[in-house]
C-alpha cells in the first residue's frame, strides 16, 4: 500500500507574470489540504502561456485546455476528488 502523500505542482509562465496567481492558489490548497499533501511546488516556466496544476502525474488544471484560470473552489474540489473523495469541504460543497 502506498502511504506517500500526494505532491502538487503549479507550473506558471514567468513572462506572463502569473507568479502571484500561482502563489495564491498554492496558499489556498495548503490552507485546506496542508496535512494531506507532501507539498506544493511552484515551477517557473518561460514557455508562453503555461499555467498547469498537477497532483503527482495527473493534470487537474491546464489553462489552455480548461479555458483560463481556476477559482479556488473549483481547484479544491478537483484536488479533493483525487486525493480524498470523501473529504467534506464545508461551505465549498454547498450549493
Amino acid at each position: 500500500m502506498n502511504t506517500e502523500k500526494p505532491k502538487v505542482t503549479i507550473a506558471y509562465c514567468i513572462g506572463c507574470n502569473w507568479l502571484l496567481r500561482a502563489g495564491w492558489l498554492a496558499q489556498e490548497l495548503l490552507s485546506t489540504f496542508g496535512n494531506d499533501l507532501a507539498g506544493v511546488t511552484l515551477i517557473p516556466d518561460d514557455l508562453g502561456g503555461t499555467f498547469e496544476i498537477r497532483v503527482d502525474d495527473t493534470v487537474i488544471w491546464e489553462r489552455k485546455a480548461d479555458g483560463g484560470f481556476p477559482d479556488a473552489k473549483t481547484l479544491k474540489k478537483r484536488l479533493r476528488d483525487i486525493i480524498e473523495p470523501d473529504k467534506d469541504l464545508g461551505h465549498l460543497d454547498r450549493a
